[in-house]
């Protein structure tokens, strides 16, 4: 087990390094999201590369790596934002060097496909990871990110925004570590040496436009594979576009209860993080957190900060 790593917060004036390890980026959305950051008060950088195209990635492997490992390395830089996900990031895993990370930490955020990275890097660091907008997503168009959340999460204030209401799906309390992302990669992660490493959390998943039984089937696969033993609770995000065919007897909540309710455990839905319309949440991975879930409300609350707030 690793000790939790909490990176250095993040202030108004600081430099954040934009990177892409997984599908292409597109420029004029690149520059959207930079803008936004801008507007925030910080000074976004990138190399010049980040704009590479290789089929399906946003240049080879090792560009993806370099830009990664010397993004976390400059000591002029504050945090490390990914520009989008998309497909990729599997292909980094061997190549990465995992000392670069532990001896450097800083804020790392990225939702979808950088799930792969998100769970990996706490996995074996203890670093606490955000699951969170990425400068050509959510940052790239009005109101894409949730500013209170970003703002709680990288900059260390707890008391901004610590709690977040849900929709209750099975009831009861739990508290956990919060750890997840999403459930596409999740469960791609199975069967590798990256394998998501569950025991202890509260679990949180989100996808988008999956077919209410292709959930059901993943969400089965890791009941299969241990996954779900030791989790303490469950939390759900807005699953984009994860509905049930027009004319079905059932719903994707119906669907979530039928398959975790013999887990015993507390499930909600509901956290606005990772694909979402608008106001992307910012968690923050590896931090002790609570669920209540009720037959008529649900609550999640991160019970410390993120980041360190002390001077480094």
């Amino acid at each position: 087990m690793n000790s939790l790593i909490k990176p250095p917060c993040l202030r108004r004036g600081d430099r954040v390094g934009i990177i892409a390890p997984a599908s292409p980026v597109e420029a004029n959305r690149l520059e959207a999201g930079c803008d936004a950051l801008r507007n925030l008060g910080y000074e976004p950088i990138y190399e010049d590369s980040i704009l590479s195209s290789d089929l399906f990635f946003a240049g080879s492997v090792q560009r993806r790596v370099r830009e990664l490992e010397e993004m976390f390395a400059r000591p002029d830089v504050r945090a490390v934002i990914c520009a989008r996900g998309g497909y990729g990031c599997n292909y980094l895993l061997p190549h990465i060097n995992i000392e670069v990370i532990r001896r450097y930490p800083k804020i790392f955020v990225g939702y979808s496909d950088v799930t792969t990275l998100l769970t990996w890097f706490h996995d074996q660091t203890g670093l606490v990871t955000f699951h969170g907008p990425m400068a050509a997503t959510s940052f790239a168009v009005a109101h894409g990110v949730d500013i209170p959340s970003w703002q709680a999460k990288t900059g260390g204030d707890i008391e901004l925004q610590s709690s977040t209401l849900l929709t209750p799906v099975v009831p009861g309390r739990a508290e956990g570590k919060l750890y997840g992302g999403c459930l596409s990669m999740l469960v791609a992660s199975l069967g590798t040496p990256y394998a998501i490493q569950t025991k202890g959390t509260i679990l949180f998943i989100e996808d988008v436009a999956t077919k209410p039984y292709q959930v059901d089937r993943m969400l089965t696969q890791l009941k299969l594979a241990g996954k779900f033993a030791g989790v303490r609770g469950i939390v759900f995000g807005d699953m984009t576009d994860c509905k049930a065919p027009a004319g079905s007897s059932y719903t994707l909540l119906e669907v979530l209860q039928r398959c975790l309710r013999d887990l015993d455990i507390p499930v909600a839905f509901g956290a606005r993080s990772g694909h979402v319309e608008h106001g992307n949440l910012t968690l923050a991975f590896g931090v002790p957190a609570s669920l209540v879930v009720e037959h008529d409300f649900a609550l999640a609350t991160t019970l410390e900060p993120a980041v360190c707030t002390t001077s480094s």
